[in-house]
């Protein structure tokens, strides 16, 4: 059962009316969830890793540990004057950010949080994800292009360059789950990854990053030139380019384009958690007391995690070794990868 199925029985409305209030009111609150963990990462646990890792002092001074600091960056960036630049492209200007945090959400739409946590679960999930995700690339494009400024402009094309690099890896890397699973259903290939694998005395669940820890490295890097963090943070390089496509935004702009990269790294945290880490599932059966949407909720801030390690201690490429490394490296392998299992799934199809 989905949510807005288990919403529209609490309220007791039944036919197209529930469906359409249980779809609206699950949906605010999964998005209402995804983007107070996005406003938790980037004004605040940003700064405490990035701290951590490089032995500084960070925010520490107003409420436990700093946490407090979240309320006023937001009250010192939205009451910012929003300044619109000579010449810009206005509508898409104006466009760009909403559609950078909207494509983000959209993609949560179709990931199983938790028992009953799962907005809609249609046969071709993982495809809508991948879909809704790679709008986010048309946001870029937009905000980098009509800032009417070369510095945003080149973020633009540094953009598109990345996305079709790393995105075609990143979707025959998913494909390869797919074929262990015979899914593209979403509570499909968690399911999938339900059993139990006897390594001798060892029993370890039956996760596609274990099965196939290959795929699942590849993922994550792809994954990351996808979102766009370091070493592949190219389109907002601020040593080259000023800050790319955001460098003309300001104010509630500026906010909301902060906000869709932190909200697409918990969706590509989220896409990972479910296509390789099992979905809301413990990773012993005696922590399975613990609710699933726990577990799914330390999965992602696991990626988002790695994401600000690799921030702090890998340093960027170039713009023309990100088109190597992905072109060159990242395509090949992830084909290799998607024929390879192929055949082991070919041969071995219990």
């Amino acid at each position: 059962m989905t949510l807005p199925d288990t919403i529209s029985g609490l309220l007791g409305i039944e036919g197209l009316a529930g469906t359409i209030i249980g779809s609206f009111i699950g949906a605010a609150l999964i998005g209402t969830i995804m983007l107070a963990n996005a406003a938790l990462a980037g004004p605040w646990a940003k700064r405490k890793i990035t701290a951590a890792f490089t032995d500084r002092i960070s925010v520490n001074k107003f409420g436990p540990g700093g946490i407090g600091i979240i309320i006023p960056d937001s009250v010192r960036l939205l009451s910012k004057e929003l300044i619109v630049p000579e010449g810009v492209d206005r509508p898409a200007w104006d466009i760009a950010p909403i559609v950078m945090v909207f494509s983000a959400l959209l993609g949560f739409a179709v990931i199983p949080m938790g028992s009953g946590i799962h907005l809609a679960d249609p046969p071709v999930g993982l495809i809508f994800a991948f879909a809704v995700a790679s709008i986010a690339s048309v946001s870029l494009v937009m905000a980098g292009y009509s800032s009417n400024n070369k510095y945003s402009f080149l973020g633009g094309l540094r953009a598109v360059a990345q996305n079709l690099a790393y995105e075609i890896p990143l979707i025959l890397t998913g494909l390869s789950v797919v074929l262990f699973a015979g899914s593209l259903q979403m509570s499909e290939i968690v399911a999938a990854q339900q059993e139990t694998l006897v390594l001798g005395p060892v029993g370890i669940p039956a996760w596609f990053g274990l099965v196939n820890p290959f795929a699942f490295v590849l993922f994550m890097i792809a994954n990351v030139a996808e979102v766009g963090r370091n070493p592949f943070d190219i389109p907002e390089a601020p040593t080259e380019i000023v800050a790319g496509f955001q460098t003309e935004y300001s104010s509630v702009y500026f906010v909301l384009l902060y906000l869709g990269e932190f909200v697409h790294i918990f969706l590509g945290g989220a896409l990972i958690a479910t296509i390789f880490l099992g979905g809301p599932a413990a990773p012993i059966g005696a922590l399975s007391v613990i609710p699933g949407f726990i577990w799914f909720l330390v999965k992602i801030w696991g990626v988002f995690f790695f994401t600000q390690w690799l921030r702090s201690a890998v340093p960027r490429v170039r713009i023309d070794q990100l088109i190597e490394i992905g072109w060159k490296g990242m395509l090949v392998l992830s084909i290799a990868n998607l024929f390879l299992t192929a055949i082991i799934v070919g041969v071995l199809p219990s």
